[in-house]
């Protein structure tokens, strides 16, 4: 009897284990996807460069406001707002605008960039925490992450 009772509680105990392994290896398989809209963007590279911050400066960032469907961030050193159209995957920016201060050189030039980058995106996709944005040929022209601020 006591061998009956051993070999059925250790039956259970190897379908219970395989069974939270099996959960485990699946919940890592399917990453939470960030969405596109309402979500705090930190930029990371521009084409290849990395987007990097400098002392008392400002981190580049996007958010995507779904209600307005207006666009509002910031360059690195200044404030950034517009418009935006987006239908399935494709993406553009419209009436872009940004505040007018005068940064070092590292964060203009890295403004400077990024603006020109967003006049060219055609596209977007996200994996996982990443959103890239392509032009129409499909080159990437910058790389987010998302950040969450709660």
């Amino acid at each position: 009897m006591k061998a009956k009772y051993l070999i059925s509680a250790s039956f259970a105990s190897v379908l219970v284990l395989n069974g939270c392994t099996s959960l485990n290896a699946s919940s890592r398989d399917t990453a939470p996807q960030a969405p596109l809209e309402n979500t705090y963007w930190k930029l990371v590279t521009v084409g290849e460069q990395p987007a990097t911050v400098s002392d008392q400066a400002r981190e580049a960032y996007l958010v995507l406001h779904a209600e307005e469907t207006r666009v509002a961030g910031s360059t690195g050193c200044n404030n950034l707002m517009g418009g935006y159209a987006l239908k399935d995957n494709q993406l553009s920016f419209s009436a872009l605008a940004t505040t007018r201060m005068a940064c070092a050189s590292p964060q203009m030039t890295l403004e400077r960039d990024f603006l020109q980058a967003l006049k060219r995106v055609a596209r977007w996709e996200v994996v996982g925490e990443t959103l890239t944005l392509d032009d129409a040929q499909g080159q990437p022209v910058a790389h987010f992450e998302a950040v969450y601020l709660y």
